[in-house]
């Protein structure tokens, strides 16, 4: 798959309603499982930890496929012979 069909994927996914609502949803029930948890259940915070920074690594990458098709365009135009 070329650069720019990945960047147009990956804008549709982020401008997805359901995309989006299933980060927050999954987020909102992660912190509500550990503020429930107990203090003394560290097994449980730590895969729930994990688990919240596994969704923001999946969103950055997300993000950060678009970001880079951006900058390769701005630099085509800049640099058209790089």
């Amino acid at each position: 798959m070329d650069n720019e069909l990945r960047e147009h994927k990956a804008k549709a996914l982020l401008d997805n309603p359901l995309f989006q609502e299933a980060f927050d949803v999954l987020k909102e029930d992660l912190m509500g499982r550990w503020s429930q948890s107990g203090s003394t259940d560290l097994e449980a915070r730590e895969s729930i930890w994990l688990a919240m920074r596994l969704l923001e690594k999946i969103h950055s990458h997300v993000t950060s496929i678009i970001e880079t098709g951006h900058m390769n365009k701005i630099l085509d135009k800049q640099h058209p012979f790089i």
